[in-house]
């Protein structure tokens, strides 16, 4: 078993209903186990523009499970509920139904052309980094450091709901 980190992220539609929808659907997910449900947070919407507060804010955090799947079957798995909750891929950056992005698989490091691991711009965000510090307050961002360390250097607002 792989311990992976998900961030989730929705800012359309019932955004509770959605997160808890798709996280039942990811602890139902063959050769995946649920180990920790972060806090949720909000936070604004982040545009390539950079932060829009006209657009509704998202509400954020991560799941922590422990996997079989090697990382690619776990991004599709990801992707698969995704889809299954109505996400379009329109607008880069742009507002969603659902996202969910493999943040952590297992301290690797990689990168192709679906997936980087680990996630390119999680040691930035607060958004991540807040809620994955709530459920493991030891944890370390590979390349990057201690997600305790990171998260004080991240400026992004995130309230606690």
């Amino acid at each position: 078993m792989t311990r992976a980190v998900v961030a989730f992220g929705a800012n359309l539609g019932d955004r509770e209903a959605t997160i808890a929808s798709a996280t039942r659907a990811l602890a139902e997910t063959p050769g995946v186990e649920l180990v920790a449900v972060s806090p949720v947070y909000e936070s604004a919407a982040i545009t390539d523009a950079g932060v829009d507060p006209d657009a509704p804010g998202y509400l954020n955090g991560v799941l922590v499970v422990e996997t079989t799947l090697e990382p690619l079957a776990l991004l599709d798995a990801l992707q698969a509920i995704e889809a299954g909750h109505g996400r379009v891929r329109a607008t880069h950056w742009g507002p969603r139904t659902l996202d969910l992005d493999l943040i952590d698989f297992g301290g690797r490091s990689s990168a192709d052309g679906r997936l980087e691991l680990p996630h390119p711009r999680a040691w930035q965000r607060a958004f991540v980094l807040q809620p994955w510090l709530d459920v493991d307050p030891d944890a370390v961002l590979p390349g990057r450091g201690s997600v305790a360390e990171l998260r004080r250097a991240a400026h992004d607002e995130v309230v606690r709901r």
